[in-house]
C-alpha cells in the first residue's frame, strides 16, 4: 500500500451550509448494517457514469508508484472517478485503527464529528478526497466535508461521507468501515483493492451530523434518485 501523507486539518469555524443538509439524531457509532443501501441499484448508477467529461486539470495516480491515469469527471449534480481503494484508518484511536495496525496511522481527520473529535474510520464509512491543488479543487466543485458519496463495488452500493483529505496527486481511498461494508479487505496495511471502485460525490450536499451513517444513507438515496433523473 502507498505511504499516505498527513491529513490536512479542516479550518475551524468555517460554517458550511448547503441545500442538502439532513439533520439526524443517530450517533453513527454502529457499523453499516447492509452492503446494499437505499433503493437505487448499483447498475442504475453505473449506467450514468459510462463516459467521462473531465473536469480536473490533469489526472491522478492510484498509488505512489503508478502513472497518472484517473480523471475527475463531471455530471449534473455530481462528480465521479473510477479508481482503486486504499484503506484509511486515520482518526480516533480504536482497537482496529491505531499505530500497531496501520504503519501510516494519524490520529486526526480533516473533518470532525459534531463534538469536535476526529472521525472513527472503523465504524463510519467515509471517503478521502485529494487535497486541493492545481489538478483539482474539490471545494470549488461543490464538494465539502460531510458531503454524500455513493461508493460502488462488485454490484454493491455503500453511502459514505467526505471525511478526510489525502495527497494532492493520489486518488482512491476510503475508510476501514467503507471497505468492510463492500466486502473489500479492510486491513489498513495490506487490504484494499487495485481497481473496480466507482465514487460518485454529490455536489452541495452535507450530512448533519457528519458521524450519522443513517443520515448519509437517507440523504444519499434521495440524491441518487435525483442523479438518475438529471443525467
Amino acid at each position: 500500500m502507498r505511504i499516505r501523507t498527513l491529513t490536512l486539518a479542516a479550518a475551524s469555524g468555517a460554517a458550511l451550509l448547503a441545500a442538502g443538509v439532513l439533520p439526524a439524531n443517530a450517533s453513527g457509532t454502529a457499523g453499516p448494517a447492509s452492503t446494499q443501501e437505499g433503493s437505487v441499484s448499483a447498475a442504475d448508477l453505473l449506467a450514468k457514469v459510462t463516459s467521462c467529461q473531465q473536469i480536473s486539470h490533469g489526472k491522478y495516480k492510484t498509488d505512489d508508484e503508478t502513472s497518472a491515469t484517473i480523471p475527475v469527471c463531471g455530471k449534473n449534480g455530481a462528480v465521479f472517478w473510477k479508481a482503486d481503494m486504499d484503506i484509511d484508518c486515520d482518526g480516533q484511536r480504536t482497537s482496529k485503527c491505531n499505530e500497531n495496525t496501520d504503519p501510516w496511522y494519524q490520529d486526526d481527520t480533516a473533518f470532525h464529528q459534531s463534538n469536535g473529535k476526529p472521525l472513527k474510520a472503523d465504524s463510519l464509512p467515509y471517503v478521502v478526497v485529494p487535497s486541493s491543488s492545481s489538478i483539482w479543487n474539490y471545494a470549488g466543485a461543490g464538494i465539502k466535508g460531510g458531503g454524500v458519496v455513493a461508493v460502488i463495488y462488485n454490484n454493491k452500493v455503500e453511502y459514505a461521507v467526505v471525511g478526510d483529505t489525502g495527497p494532492t496527486k493520489i486518488i482512491g481511498e476510503a475508510s476501514y468501515a467503507t471497505a468492510h461494508a463492500l466486502g473489500i479487505d479492510s486491513n489498513p496495511e495490506t487490504g484494499g483493492t487495485d481497481s473496480g471502485v466507482t465514487y460518485i460525490l454529490f455536489k452541495n450536499s452535507q450530512v448533519s451530523p457528519i458521524e450519522s451513517h443513517s443520515a448519509a444513507v437517507s440523504l444519499g438515496d434521495q440524491l441518487a434518485k435525483k442523479f438518475l433523473q438529471n443525467n
